[in-house]
């Protein structure tokens, strides 16, 4: 049902099912799935793509243009997947010519007043809590939980089943299945409490600390860290993905904190 105090521009696609409160705005060039509920106030603008299921509450802003003074008005879209959340005030910018697309998976909760800015791409069942900010060019993997007031330099990069704790200023790429907290930003663990919730055994979950103790803990460089992972650590699925993330990096990974405090020793 669409309230008849929401305008929606005649080319929008709007599929059955789908509920529009008053006062919202619909641009053209916009899609948006069956089942989806849209509060008031909300702007959905140019080149929104919207799953199915999705709730959108009010005041937010869809596909925005990027915040980008190299941004010239070229074709790109922001893209939502099916059962996503978005929470009261949150912006969210569609891509510019370097990706063409913003992109956030299924299943995802984005909370209160946070911003994802153009051509990030968000995976699926992530958790964003309140004033979350990612600049552009951003990758987050599956099943990332970033707490309050976390703030995300552009291309940085966030692996999967990380958990980043409030208040965090994110400058470094964050491998996955780690816990990071700190100012620095650092390694404090494996987020096995996550991990667990989403049924990995202690065995793996001990599998990846081990991991984890080389690369972080025991003071070795990058490039010695991953040579004697890949020759000590039994081959797996989890130990593949973080050695091919920790040499993918453009930025650098954050640190362990037991080693950086050590160089801040005099």
């Amino acid at each position: 049902m669409i309230h008849p105090l929401t305008y929606v521009h005649p080319d929008a696609k709007i599929a059955p099912n789908v509920k529009i409160d008053p006062f919202t705005t619909v641009h053209k060039n916009v899609e948006i799935g069956e089942g989806t509920w849209i509060g008031s106030n909300v702007t959905i603008m140019e080149g929104a793509r919207i799953g199915k299921n999705c709730k959108i509450f009010p005041s937010s802003i869809i596909s925005a243009i990027p915040q980008d003074l190299k941004f010239n008005g070229e074709d790109s879209i922001t893209i939502i997947g099916d059962n996503t959340t978005i929470r009261e005030c949150v912006t969210i910018n569609r891509g510019t010519m370097d990706r063409n697309a913003t992109k956030i998976g299924n299943n995802c909760l984005i909370m209160a007043y946070s911003h994802i800015a153009h051509d990030c791409e968000i995976g699926n069942h992530c958790i964003f809590s309140n004033n979350t900010t990612l600049a552009g060019h951003i990758i987050v993997g599956d099943c990332v939980v970033l707490a309050g007031l976390t703030a995300v330099q552009q291309f940085v990069r966030i692996g999967s089943h990380a958990f980043v704790t409030g208040g965090s200023l994110v400058r470094k790429d964050i491998p996955p299945y780690v816990k990071a907290a700190r100012e620095p930003l650092s390694y404090v663990g494996v987020n096995s409490v996550g991990l667990k919730r989403r049924g990995y055994s202690i065995e793996k979950i001990n599998h990846i600390l081990d991991i984890y103790r080389i690369l972080f803990v025991r003071g070795y460089n990058v490039s010695k860290a991953l040579s004697i992972i890949e020759t000590e650590i039994p081959v797996s699925d989890e130990r593949d993905e973080i050695i091919s993330f920790v040499r993918d990096t453009g930025r650098g990974i954050m640190k362990g904190y037991i080693r950086r405090h050590a160089e801040d020793m005099p």
